[in-house]
């Protein structure tokens, strides 16, 4: 049964000149593969927390980035063995192909969750108390926000390129199918369905 666990809560926060900020970092355990969503850019926090889990880098099969700002991808390149998937794409050093929304030798889904940036994913993972979205940046709040979910909410901290309507669909995508969601920044909710 795969397994979902939060290596870093992520983080945002506003600081004099610009920000303090790591994406949230999931583990995802299959019955045969170690796979981490949006590695972040703190390389201590990401290290200790894969040494918690008796992690290496090397033990990493897949890498799945969410979207391509630097505060969720910075730190891809330290999975020496690992694929790393993109929103339509998975990588094996310079070997590009489609992946076709499918994570191999798993039942984890990637779906296409545009908004804050036109190329962002997330992926869903079924789990014996429920279904996951690790959801990357469709749903982020920063340090001392309060956490509500307002699909049509939106704050300065988001980037000028977020398409407000293509958000707010990704929104309603993910809370239809998820029991838990794993936001790109701030503490994991459960879906009140």
């Amino acid at each position: 049964m795969t397994e979902i666990k939060i290596l870093i809560q992520g983080y945002a926060k506003q600081i004099e000149g610009g920000w303090l900020a790591n994406s949230t970092v999931a583990l995802v355990k299959t019955s045969s593969k170690n796979i981490i969503v949006d590695p972040g850019c703190n390389r201590e926090k990401l290290i200790t927390a894969l040494n918690a889990e008796n992690l290496k880098a090397e033990d990493i099969d897949f890498v799945l980035l969410t979207h391509n700002h630097l505060d969720h991808t910075l730190l891809a390149g330290i999975f020496l063995n690992a694929r790393v998937l993109t929103t339509e794409e998975i990588y094996k050093n310079d070997n590009q192909t489609a992946h076709g929304n499918i994570m191999h030798c798993t039942d984890l889904k990637i779906i296409q969750t545009p908004g804050h940036c036109n190329e962002h994913c997330s992926l869903v993972a079924p789990a014996e108390n429920g279904v996951y979205v690790i959801a990357g940046d469709v749903f982020w709040w920063t340090d001392g926000e309060t956490q509500t979910v307002d699909i049509e909410k939106i704050d300065d901290a988001h980037p000028q390129e977020v398409n407000m309507e293509k958000l707010i669909e990704s929104r309603k995508k993910i809370l239809k199918i998820a029991d838990y969601i794993i936001p790109g920044h701030g503490k994991m909710f459960k879906v009140e369905k």
